[in-house]
């Protein structure tokens, strides 16, 4: 089987694996929310931090990953 390079899908690898990797950083920002609130309806202040602090590492890869894309596309 052959890797797909963009004859199917339309969009090269490069460009393709940008777009995932925003979806990912941001659907992970959205579960990190979760586990945060968690965290803190549990009196745990120090885990929920650390999940913000995730969270917010995952928004800066998707902004990153946006501008890259503005760039680019």
């Amino acid at each position: 089987m052959s890797q797909e390079t963009g004859q199917i899908t339309g969009t090269k690898d490069k460009d393709y694996n940008i777009v995932w990797f925003v979806e990912r950083c941001l659907s992970n920002a959205l579960r990190l929310e979760t586990y945060a609130q968690d965290a803190e309806r549990a009196g745990d202040s120090e885990l929920a931090e650390f999940f913000r602090r995730a969270q917010g590492e995952s928004r800066k890869g998707a902004e990153q990953g946006k501008e890259l894309l503005r760039s680019r596309l």
